[in-house]
């Protein structure tokens, strides 16, 4: 059975002054990865709950 959500997590990486995204299965995993890049005054990361046939949809 194939997933029917993906979670994107975009995140502020202070070591290149860039907001980036990386894309997870589960949400457990991509609030993880979030809350260890929201350590600093101007960090912040944020999680989005897509659905899979959107994806696909926009490649």
């Amino acid at each position: 059975m194939e997933p029917t959500q993906e979670f994107h997590v975009t995140y502020f990486d202070a070591d290149c002054g860039r907001a980036r995204s990386e894309i997870f299965e589960t949400l457990e995993e991509a609030e993880r990865f979030a809350k260890r890049h929201c350590h600093g005054e101007d960090s912040w990361a944020v999680v989005d709950a897509v659905a899979v046939a959107q994806v696909q949809a926009a490649a």
